[in-house]
This record gives structure tokens, C-alpha cells and sequence, in this order.
């Protein structure tokens, strides 16, 4: 009963801090929350394959970028894009080419599947650096963001701060909604025993390359939602953001947070994100200072920022180890000819 309050009043008392935040800081710091808001959204898609999965991907940061070039190309130049019509076009083409992008790249293994999805990453980055599709290496401004309206009324206004952080962190509570539910059903069982021991899953009929592609596109999807909103609230979209760069940031943000948790990457980019913005203002020399710090956490804290709750509460935070959990809630993605 104990832990099971503490579970209950830590997300509580989290959120109500999230919800009075915009009331209580200035704008500055509530659109720095916002972008630390989106970035962990990007990063807790990253971690339903990397984490979850056990896939390192370095191209979660092309479906990100991807996303800001659509909503700057659905965009007119004298108004507003409507966000009924041009997010659900981002999020198609994104889930498109993540499924396009995964398909090819999960017939590979290992350090060749990163090769690979570090590969489409850059192409993606040389389509638009190098051609005239989004204004080539100057990038494109979107100088309206979305409109939100229902007829001719106007439902949220994301052109005041306080109103798009609201809208980002909705979208943040959704994504840890949907990955919880993810995690938890017989598909993210499936998941993690491929993760675990693949062999295992294929002998036992598991069907693996699907799991781990429709995994794949899922986050896919969200790394453009996510790109979407960055792209609103910046008003600019350039080739740097499809980059391996972001890509490799992303992923030290799954790491530093901890990849058994699907709130990690959220507490890591809210890390790293604060601990760049602390040392910007300090020091020119903020990039050395910067490493040593992240060195620092990952060694003292082998399982991410997320360690400190288990430290703190006495909680355990590893995910099952095959042969327990895992293995039994995965037992009901079996297909029934295993069963013979």
C-alpha cells in the first residue's frame, strides 16, 4: 500500500508542478520548457526502439526534421496552416517513411542496423541541404503558426506561449499514455523477449519483424508530432534538424534518462537541455564542462537519472529479465500454430 501511494502522489505532485509552471515563471523559461517538453517527447519515441526494443536507430532525428518541412510546405505564406489538415498529413508522411526506412533497415542486425539507419538519416539531410525542395540550405520560416479552429471559432491560440506550452505538455501526457499502454499489453512483451533473446522469440513463433516495424513506425510518428510542434513554436525548419547529429543527442538523452522507463528520456532531455542552457550563461568553454558532467551522471548512475527514484523511494526500476514477465505477457502475441 505504501508503494503503491508513493507511485501515486510522486506523477501527481509532478504534474501539478508542470501545470503551475507557466503561471509562475516568465515567458522565457515557459519556452524552454516547451522545447524541453517536445524534445522529450521525441526522446521517449526514440526509446520505444532503442529501450524498448533494443535497436539503436540514428535516424529518429530525419522523421523530426521531416515533419517541420511538411507543415513549412502546407503552409500558405499569407495565413495560417489549419492543424486539422496539415498534421494529419505530417503524420502520415512520417509514418510513411518510417515504415519505408524500417522495413529496409530491420532485415539487418547489430552495428550493421545502425550503419543503415544512420545512412536514410543522411539522405534525408542531403535531400533537402542539397535540392530546392525546402529552400536547400537556408532552411524555410513559417511565419504562421498552426490555426486551431472549429468553423469560424478559434479554439487555442498557439501563438501565446503559456497556450502552446499547455498544448505540449498534452501532447507529452498522451505520449506517456500511449507508450505505458504500449509497454504494458502482450505487444510490448513481444517487444522486449526479441529484445532480450531473439532466437527465443522466432523459435517460439513470435512474429518479430513485425513487432519491431510497426515498434519502429509508431515512433516514427511521434518524432514528427513532435518535429511538428518544434517547428510551430521556432518558426523555422533547416536541414540541421535532420541531421545524426540531433539524432545522437536524442539518443544520449534515452541513455542519460534510462532506457527501462518510458519517462526516462523525458527527465534526460529535461537534463541536458537545462544543463546546456545553465552553461551557455556561465562559460565559453560550456562545451568541455558540459561532457564532463555527462560522463559524470552516466557512470555514477548506470541506469539513468531514473536510478535516483530507486535510490530515493526504494523503488526498482529494471525491466523483467526473460523467463519471467516478459516472456509471459508475450505469450499472448503467439501465433496459434506455435501452439501445436
Amino acid at each position: 500500500m505504501n508503494s503503491k501511494l508513493q507511485n501515486l502522489i510522486v506523477p501527481l505532485a509532478l504534474l501539478f508542478a508542470a501545470v503551475a509552471l507557466p503561471l509562475l515563471v516568465p515567458t522565457y523559461y515557459v519556452q524552454l520548457a516547451s522545447k524541453m517538453l517536445l524534445m522529450g517527447m521525441l526522446a521517449m519515441a526514440l526509446n520505444l526502439v532503442v529501450g524498448f526494443g533494443g535497436l539503436v536507430s540514428l535516424c529518429h532525428a530525419a522523421f523530426f526534421g521531416l515533419a517541420g518541412y511538411v507543415l513549412a510546405l502546407t503552409s500558405p505564406e499569407s495565413q495560417a496552416a489549419s492543424i486539422w489538415l496539415s498534421l494529419p498529413i505530417t503524420m502520415a508522411v512520417c509514418g510513411l517513411a518510417a515504415a519505408i526506412i524500417g522495413a529496409l533497415s530491420l532485415r539487418t542486425k547489430g552495428i550493421y542496423f545502425i550503419m543503415v539507419t544512420l545512412a536514410f538519416g543522411e539522405m534525408l539531410f542531403y535531400l533537402f541541404h542539397d535540392t530546392k525542395i525546402g529552400g536547400g540550405s537556408d532552411g524555410m520560416y513559417i511565419y504562421f503558426k498552426p490555426d486551431v479552429l472549429l468553423g469560424s471559432t478559434q479554439l487555442i491560440d498557439l501563438d501565446k506561449p503559456r497556450t502552446f506550452y499547455f498544448v505540449a505538455l498534452g501532447c507529452v501526457l498522451l505520449t506517456v499514455w500511449l507508450l505505458r499502454t504500449l509497454v504494458n499489453a502482450p505487444f510490448g512483451h513481444a517487444l522486449a523477449a526479441a529484445r532480450d533473446n531473439e532466437r527465443r522469440s522466432v523459435s517460439l513463433g513470435f512474429p518479430v519483424f513485425m513487432v519491431r516495424l510497426v515498434a519502429f513506425v509508431i515512433s516514427g510518428v511521434l518524432a514528427g508530432v513532435a518535429g511538428y510542434f518544434s517547428a510551430a513554436q521556432f518558426g523555422f525548419v533547416a536541414p540541421q534538424l535532420l541531421g545524426w547529429h540531433l539524432s545522437a543527442t536524442v539518443l544520449v538523452m534515452v541513455v542519460l534518462g534510462g532506457m527501462r522507463s518510458v519517462t526516462g528520456p523525458l527527465i534526460g532531455a529535461m537534463v541536458i537541455i537545462g544543463l546546456e542552457e545553465v552553461l551557455k550563461s556561465s562559460t565559453e568553454h560550456w562545451k568541455l564542462i558540459y561532457g564532463l558532467i555527462v560522463i559524470f551522471i552516466v557512470f555514477a548512475l548506470p541506469g539513468g537519472v531514473q536510478q535516483l527514484s530507486s535510490l530515493i523511494f526504494g523503488r526498482k526500476v529494471d525491466a523483467p529479465t526473460p523467463g519471467t514477465e516478459v516472456w509471459k505477457g508475450a505469450r499472448s502475441m503467439q501465433p496459434e500454430a506455435a501452439n501445436v
